[in-house]
């Protein structure tokens, strides 16, 4: 018999909650076919409530331009009263004489004012759909970046995997060497700290790719249990698809700079009308109405004109408002253009020296160290090499792949910045 301690049924508890609460993520994860980067992409524009967000501000400039676009900026005034005079008749008492009046009046202007507010509206909903759709690209970039960590974290965890069960079965050459008597108790203890490390560094990458399919998860606006698991590889590409003069081109044509071009364009409508606000509308009125003892009553007809003058007040406040925001917009515009190009040169000289630098690992270093490890594991069965020359061949290899993968993921995500940042679409 064996008893179970208070602190052994709490260790059980917690391992049985955390499997009953892994099971669901697990049974959906092997129910869903892998992530293909066209479908994430797919999902993400249909839920992404950044992108839903920014669309939804369209709605806004469009009904802005639908009152631009009207035939005139203010509604006429329709003016009616009704009046009821009593009159004094010595000895008679009270006249009662009930007259009315109606005006129909339009303010009118005549400083171009209409043209100018319409302009500036076109403008901003030409923004805002640039906005729309470098968010739309920005979105698009940053699933791509999270399905890239998911598929490098993927080849690590295979990676890792088939370096823990490469070390076990050396581990379980190591033991029945001591057991026969042929190595130390040394070696074999070495293999086990070996294979123990190995399995604890493949638990924390697994653990990582967990952690990295729920971002994409989340960025996709999936099911809380659904963990999406990633199709495709991490290559870096000998020939880029595209030359830095091409890229510098594209990133003059970004929808974020077009945008800034069309604020600015914008608030130049909108300083010109301020300007011409310091013009005062003409209001224009047609009245008709009747009046006088019953007798004797009158009908009333006319034209009336209104003009304020501007002695005192000349807009200089909306004047100077939107002569400020103008200035703020093209600095705005003239930053964002030079950060645009300082940045496409930089990414672009860093993803040159990462494709350099993945081709040296993979040609001159990782192909010799896997020739290492494999004559390394040969004299090892033969009893010519001892177990820490064995682990030492297989550590370099080991890191030397993980080196080759991370510099692979390194390349794959600076090649995804720079594309945004030039604003580069594919087939360009």
């Amino acid at each position: 018999m064996f008893s179970i301690t208070h602190g052994t049924r709490g260790r059980l508890a917690r391992m049985a909650a955390a499997l009953a609460l892994s099971l669901p993520a697990l049974a959906a994860s092997a129910a869903e076919p892998p992530l293909t980067l066209e479908r994430a992409w797919q999902l993400a524009e249909q839920a992404n409530p950044v992108l839903q967000a920014a669309q939804a501000n369209l709605a806004a400039a469009e009904g802005q331009l639908a009152d631009a676009r009207g035939l005139l900026w203010n509604n006429p005034q329709l003016a009616a009263e009704r009046a009821r005079r009593q009159v004094p008749q010595p000895g008679l008492g009270h006249d009662t004489q009930r007259e009315w009046r109606a005006e129909l009046s339009q303010a009118l202007e005549i400083a171009g004012q209409h043209g100018h507010r319409r302009e500036a509206a076109e403008q901003e909903l030409a923004a805002l759909k640039e906005l729309v759709e470098e968010t739309r690209r920005q979105v698009r970039a940053e699933v791509e970046q999270k399905f890239v960590r998911v598929l490098g974290l993927q080849s690590r965890a295979a990676m890792e995997a088939e370096l823990v069960a490469l070390i076990r079965d050396n581990t379980g050459v190591a033991r029945k060497r001591f057991e026969a008597g042929e190595d130390t108790r040394l070696d074999s203890n070495l293999a086990e700290v070996e294979l123990g490390r190995t399995s604890n560094q493949l638990e924390v990458v697994r653990e990582q790719l967990l952690q990295a399919r729920a971002d994409l998860a989340a960025a996709l606006q999936l099911p809380a249990p659904m963990l999406p698991e990633a199709q495709g590889t991490l290559t870096a590409d000998a020939v880029f698809p595209y030359t830095l003069d091409q890229l510098l081109a594209a990133a003059a044509a970004r929808p974020r700079l077009r945008a800034l071009d069309h604020r600015e364009q914008a608030a130049r409508s909108r300083l010109g009308l301020e300007r011409a606000a310091a013009y005062p509308d003409v209001t224009i009125g047609l009245f008709s109405g009747r009046e006088g003892p019953g007798d004797a009553r009158e009908r009333i007809s006319g034209i009336s004109v209104s003009l304020p003058l501007p002695l005192f007040r000349r807009n200089a406040t909306g004047i100077g408002k939107a002569t400020a925001e103008l200035t703020q917009a093209q600095i705005e515009r003239q930053a964002a253009v030079r950060d645009t190009q300082a940045t496409v040169l930089a990414l672009w000289q860093k993803l040159g020296s990462v494709r350099e630098r993945v081709r040296r690992l993979e040609q001159f270093v990782l192909q010799r160290l896997q020739d290492n490890q494999r004559l390394s594991a040969a004299a090892y069965r033969a009893g010519e090499i001892g177990l820490t020359q064995l682990l030492f061949a297989t550590r370099q290899v080991l890191d030397t792949r993980r080196e080759v993968l991370e510099a692979a993921t390194d390349f794959a995500l600076t090649r995804i910045e720079l594309e945004q940042a030039a604003g580069w679409r594919g087939g360009q």
